[in-house]
């Protein structure tokens, strides 16, 4: 899996072994899950937690494998920057 982050002149590239992808997860800190849920209807809010993240990661790796090259993520905001998560 690939993480590609570009925002200005900064292009950065993280390859990520499917197997490292629950890693990931541990890595993001959860004030980015409260702000993500901020922004998410009521009856959505409680499946944005780290711990859903982690058991939807494990259950998925061997699908993902699968499709390899499928961007399965990509966030653009108005000033330019953009996030993308291939497999």
């Amino acid at each position: 899996m690939r993480v590609i982050v570009h925002e200005g002149s900064l292009r950065l590239r993280l390859p990520i072994p499917l197997r490292l992808a629950s890693l990931a997860v541990n890595l993001v800190p959860e004030a980015a899950f409260v702000k993500m849920r901020e922004s998410v209807p009521e009856p959505f809010q409680e499946l944005l937690t780290k711990e859903y993240f982690k058991v939807v990661v494990r259950d998925c790796v061997s699908v993902l494998r699968q499709y390899k090259g499928l961007e399965i993520v990509h966030v653009e905001a108005k000033d330019g920057t953009s996030v993308s998560i291939r497999i």
